[in-house]
């Protein structure tokens, strides 16, 4: 495990082998860290120059865990350019998870593994993400935001439930357009019958 200069530890944490926490970062008490989790790596900020040539952005913030938090393994938490990034009181990553800079993620959510979250996002309180969620950045989620697993959050979401698909929408209506789409087929089938049966009655109107 590796802590560099100014790292600040609370009482009663566990940390495993193969740690990096790297200098200026924050830990609280009872946190939990897994192996080979990097907390505190350069947040990934580039400004293209003229000639299209990436130049780094300095990050030179940090970032905080509250208390009792637990990371699961092969967890990266960036580092802010600016201010800390936050992983608020009583939080749960799931392994293979990544939170890029100046994210704050709301007191006691969850995040499940392969999910990911883009700069500059606010979750709320009590917010999951499942499994190989995507967030992207520069958006707020409200507490009590569900989203189901392999969604792609692409907005902000004012209102607290359960929400799915990419780009994710409510639960519930995501489910009667996925009923809709399983009988496609039916529909396609009954369209076509019935522009038979107009082409027959215009043909017999016109006759008349």
């Amino acid at each position: 495990t590796a802590v560099l200069e100014n790292v600040k530890i609370g009482n009663n944490c566990l940390i495993y082998t193969n740690v990096s926490i790297r200098e200026n970062c924050v830990l609280g008490n009872n946190v939990i860290i897994h192996s080979n989790t990097v907390i505190g790596s350069d947040g990934f900020g580039y400004i293209p120059d003229e000639k299209g040539v990436y130049n780094k952005v300095p990050q030179i913030g940090n970032v905080v865990l509250e208390d009792d938090v637990e990371l699961g393994s092969n967890v990266s938490i960036d580092r802010a350019a600016l201010g800390s990034t936050i992983i608020k009181k009583g939080v749960k990553i799931d392994n293979l998870v990544q939170i890029a800079h100046n994210v704050v993620i709301g007191e006691h959510s969850g995040i499940a593994s392969q999910s990911g979250v883009a700069g500059s996002t606010t979750i709320g309180k009590h917010c999951i993400l499942a499994g190989q969620v995507g967030v992207t950045g520069h958006i707020e989620l409200a507490d009590r935001v569900m989203i189901t697993a392999q969604s792609g959050v692409s907005k902000s979401i004012a209102k607290p439930g359960k929400y799915r698909g990419s780009p994710a929408q409510d639960l519930g209506e995501w489910l009667k357009v996925e009923a809709h789409l399983r009988n496609i087929g039916v529909y396609a089938e009954k369209i076509k019958k019935l522009e038979e049966k107009i082409a027959f009655l215009e043909k017999e109107f016109s006759q008349t």
